[in-house]
C-alpha cells in the first residue's frame, strides 16, 4: 500500500490558514482539505471573526462525494458549540473516514474533546502533522488562550550601530520603503500597537495600516502623567478605533477627565517604583479586554522596559546598511541597560531575511 504524503497536504492547509491573517483574531487560523482517492476534492479557511470555521467551508465545498474522505486541519476541530455550532460534530456526522490534524486546541478547557468526538464516532484520527509550523502560525493564540494575555512582538527599525535617530533627532526613514511596506502588513495582522509618549511627542504618528483593505489595529499609549497633546493625531482616530491610554495614579486629573469624554479608554494603575506604568499589570488588562496580540513600536527606553518586565515574546529587527555613530544618537534599546553579560536578554529560534536594502532579524525572547 502507498504511503500517503501527510506533510504535502498539510502544507496545503497551512497556506490556506494564513489568508485568514488580520481578519480571524482573536480566532486562530485555520485551513482545512478534503482528499479522496489522492485529490484533493474540497478546501476551505476561517476568513472572518465569527464566521464559519475551515472545516465547515470544506464540507460545504466538496465537489464529489466526500464518503471514506480524508479530512487534513492545522487545529482540531472544535468540540463545543461558540459563534458557530460544532466543527467535530459536523464532521462526525459527514461521511469522513480519517481527520488528520497538525495540534491539539490549546485551550485547556477544550483540548483534546473534539478529538474524543472523533474517535468515538469511529473517525480515525492521526494527530501531530507539522505540529511545530502550526504552533507557529498560531503563536498569538495559544499565548493569549493560555494565559489571557496578549502576544507582544517587540518591532525595531535601526542602523548597523544600533541607531534609530540621529543626535538631532531626524529619524525618517532608516530603513527602506520595503521594510516599511512589511510594516504595515504587519500591523494589520495585530489587534493592538503599543508607544510611548516620547514617541507621540516628537513624531506624533499616525499609527494606521497604510495598505489597501487594512484593519488599523488599536491604540495604546503609555503615558505616566498624561502629557499625551489634545491636538495630536492619534487623538484624531479616537471615532474610527479603540484608543487606550495607560497611565499611573499620579496622572493629570483634568487631562484624564477631558481624555475620557473624547472617548479615550484610560487605564490607570498604580505606578511602580520608577512611577512609571507597570507593564506587567497592563498586560494583564489588555487581556482580559480581548486584544491578543500588541506589536510595540517603542522608542529606547520603553522597550528596554518591555524587556526587563518580560513582556516581549518576540522581536523583528530591521537593520539598514547605515552608520549614524554618536553618543547623543538614541538608540533601539536604552533605559538603565545591563550591568552583567551574564544577564543580557537572548533570542532563540532566529531567521534572517533580506527586506530590500535591508535585513530582518527576526527571534524569540528568552524568558
Amino acid at each position: 500500500m502507498e504511503k500517503i504524503n501527510h506533510e504535502f497536504y498539510m502544507k496545503k492547509v497551512l497556506d490556506l490558514a494564513k489568508k485568514g491573517k488580520g481578519l480571524v483574531n482573536p480566532n486562530p487560523k485555520v485551513g482545512a482539505i478534503i482528499v479522496k482517492n489522492g485529490e484533493i476534492i474540497s478546501e476551505g479557511y476561517h476568513k472572518y471573526y465569527g464566521g464559519p470555521h475551515a472545516e465547515v467551508y470544506a464540507l460545504k465545498n466538496a465537489k464529489k462525494d466526500i464518503k471514506g474522505a480524508t479530512l487534513y486541519v492545522n487545529l482540531e476541530p472544535c468540540s463545543h458549540y461558540g459563534k458557530t455550532p460544532s466543527c467535530a460534530v459536523a464532521v462526525s456526522k459527514s461521511g469522513i473516514k480519517t481527520v488528520v490534524i497538525a495540534m491539539k486546541d490549546p485551550n485547556p478547557k477544550v483540548s483534546g474533546k473534539g478529538i474524543k468526538i472523533l474517535e468515538d464516532s469511529g473517525i480515525e484520527v492521526i494527530n501531530g502533522i507539522m505540529e511545530k509550523e502550526s504552533k507557529r502560525l498560531n503563536e498569538v493564540f495559544i499565548k493569549h488562550i493560555t494565559t489571557k494575555e496578549p502576544f507582544v512582538l517587540m518591532k525595531t527599525a535601526s542602523t548597523l550601530d544600533g541607531k534609530i535617530a540621529t543626535k538631532t533627532g531626524e529619524s525618517k526613514w532608516i530603513t527602506g520603503e520595503k521594510s516599511r511596506e512589511k510594516v504595515h502588513s504587519v500591523r494589520n495582522e495585530y489587534m493592538g500597537i503599543m508607544v510611548g509618549i516620547n514617541t507621540v511627542l516628537k513624531d506624533d504618528p499616525l499609527l494606521t495600516t497604510r495598505i489597501e483593505k487594512g484593519r488599523d489595529p488599536k491604540v495604546i499609549v503609555i503615558d505616566s502623567k498624561l502629557k499625551i497633546p489634545k491636538e495630536c493625531k492619534i487623538l484624531k482616530t479616537v471615532n474610527d478605533r479603540k484608543i487606550y491610554i495607560a497611565c499611573t495614579d499620579k496622572c493629570n486629573k483634568e487631562k484624564k477627565e477631558y481624555l475620557k469624554q473624547i472617548g479615550v479608554n484610560i487605564i490607570e494603575l498604580k505606578g511602580n517604583k520608577e512611577e512609571r506604568v507597570p507593564l506587567k499589570n497592563l498586560m494583564k488588562v489588555l487581556g482580559e479586554k480581548g486584544l491578543d496580540s500588541i506589536l510595540l513600536e517603542g522608542g529606547g527606553t520603553l522597550n528596554f522596559s518591555a524587556l526587563k518586565e518580560k513582556i516581549v515574546d518576540k522581536a523583528m529587527c530591521f537593520v539598514a546598511p547605515k552608520i549614524i555613530g554618536g553618543k547623543e544618537s538614541k538608540a533601539m534599546i536604552e533605559g538603565e541597560g545591563i550591568s552583567h553579560l551574564k544577564d543580557v536578554f537572548t533570542l532563540s529560534s532566529c531567521s534572517v531575511e533580506t527586506i530590500g536594502e535591508d535585513i530582518l532579524i527576526e527571534g524569540y525572547i528568552n524568558k
